[in-house]
């Protein structure tokens, strides 16, 4: 498996409901991609494992333009006092342990 640590601001995507991410920098995403192939299981979606200051948390990166996009769930945003616009510091696992 693959690890990333890379810092980003977090971000809500308006749609009918919200949604939280965090861009991950186009160096780390170009290394992703190259991997991208072997670990999606459709629609170029990558499961990871993440962790943010003390907080564990599975999910899946989504490409988007280019880059992928770490989704940040509430249980991960409300236990480490996440806003909007802050940045903070997250590691990547790709795949699913």
């Amino acid at each position: 498996m693959s690890e990333f640590i890379f810092t980003g601001a977090v971000f809500e995507w308006r749609g009918p409901s919200p949604y939280y991410f965090i861009e991950i920098p186009a160096a780390q995403s170009a290394k992703i991609k190259e991997r991208a192939t072997q670990l999606t299981y459709g629609w170029g979606v990558i499961p990871v494992i993440g962790v943010i200051g003390e907080t564990e948390f599975t999910t899946s990166l989504i490409p988007k333009e280019g880059l992928y996009l770490l989704p940040i769930k509430n249980v991960v945003r409300f236990g480490e006092n996440l806003e909007v616009g802050q940045v903070v510091q997250a590691k990547l696992t790709l795949g699913k342990a």
